[in-house]
């Protein structure tokens, strides 16, 4: 590789030409998309900069607030959720926003008010924020029906119907995945120029990895299906053990599973009989950039992105990754119904 090449290199794909240029093969558009996606990618800038100087700042400091699931809230929760929240309200293309923080949706006033529905989680993994590890944010987007006063409804669909999903990762690096339903590309943060550019473009999963990534430490509260995939994982009747890689920041975990392959499993178990992870912002956003990657994604019951929430902060298990990873916990699971 040509560093100083690359150094000097002045076709560079910014974020911003490359949804302009996929904009352009589609002539009916009328630009919405772009100008909402440009207002998420100013939120993620701010949040990026606030989580770098959070120890300065004395931003890592509980808020005293707890959050509808339950949860403390860091001040740095609380800044990201108002952030994204203003960012998404004033591009003038929302009409609802489901937050992890707020236990309702947020209706736009009707002057500001757009044909998009976004879900999201400002802040995934805070509780990282303290020893340094990547924490991130997830999004995925809806379109309502036209017409009509928009409700809650609009946001309780399947997470097949989302247009679009992505995350960003606040680690060494600023990391932006975005999929609108043609493959999954990669942006890096350039500080220097204080624009995403295009690093990883069309992301494909490997068709079958060498990691798995679970927290271990439930495991006596594990159903029969998780425990035998796991077990099998780490004894292996054939081949080498798979390793075990878990940072316990999902957009982390995520990510890595993405790039390398392996699969990535947040279980139902004896103390979250419903699972841990939020269908809405955290379960479907991931499945959709997985199944754009090539891979899959799996509840335990049926396809992820088929599942049809019945509240905004409703919770499911989940079984992401490679498709021949997640193939296996499948089999597992239908060798268990058929007992």
């Amino acid at each position: 590789m040509d560093h100083a090449a690359d150094a000097h290199r002045t076709d560079l794909m910014t974020i911003t030409r490359f949804v302009l240029n996929e904009q352009s093969k589609h002539p009916e558009s009328r630009g919405d998309f772009t100008i909402l996606l440009s207002h998420i990618v100013l939120g993620c800038k701010f949040v990026c900069s606030a989580v770098n100087k959070a120890g300065l700042a004395k931003l890592i400091g509980l808020a005293g607030e707890t959050n509808v699931q339950g949860e403390e809230q860091k001040k740095l929760d609380v800044l990201s959720n108002e952030v994204f929240i203003k960012a998404l309200v004033s591009s003038g293309r929302t009409c609802i926003l489901v937050s992890e923080e707020d236990e309702e949706a947020t209706f736009v006033d009707l002057s500001k008010r757009g044909k998009y529905c976004v879900v999201f989680d400002p802040l995934d993994g805070s509780s990282n924020i303290d020893c340094g590890v990547s924490i991130g944010t997830i999004f995925g987007i809806y379109m309502i029906k036209e017409g009509g006063e928009p409700s809650v409804e609009d946001v309780l669909q399947p997470g097949k119907n989302m247009v679009a999903a992505g995350y960003c990762m606040y680690g060494s690096s600023c990391t932006f995945v975005l999929s609108a339903g043609r493959g999954v590309n990669g942006f890096t943060l350039d500080p220097s120029l204080g624009e995403f550019i295009l690093t990883h473009p069309d992301i494909k999963i490997p068709k079958k990895g060498k990691i798995y990534s679970v927290n271990e430490g439930n495991a006596k509260n594990w159903d029969g299906p998780t425990a035998k995939y796991v077990e099998k994982c780490k004894f292996p009747k054939d081949g080498s053990p798979k390793s075990l890689r878990y940072i316990g920041s999902m957009v982390a975990d995520v990510h890595r599973t993405l790039l390398y392959g392996g699969i990535f499993l947040y279980p139902a178990d004896k103390k979250s009989p419903n699972g841990k992870l939020r269908v809405l912002y955290e379960v479907f956003p991931m499945s959709f950039l997985m199944e754009q990657a090539g891979g899959q994604a799996f509840t335990g019951k049926q396809r992820a992105l088929d599942l049809v929430p019945k509240n905004i902060h409703e919770r499911s298990p989940i079984f992401l990754g490679s498709y021949d990873d997640v193939e296996e916990i499948k089999a597992l699971y239908a060798a268990e119904e058929q007992k």
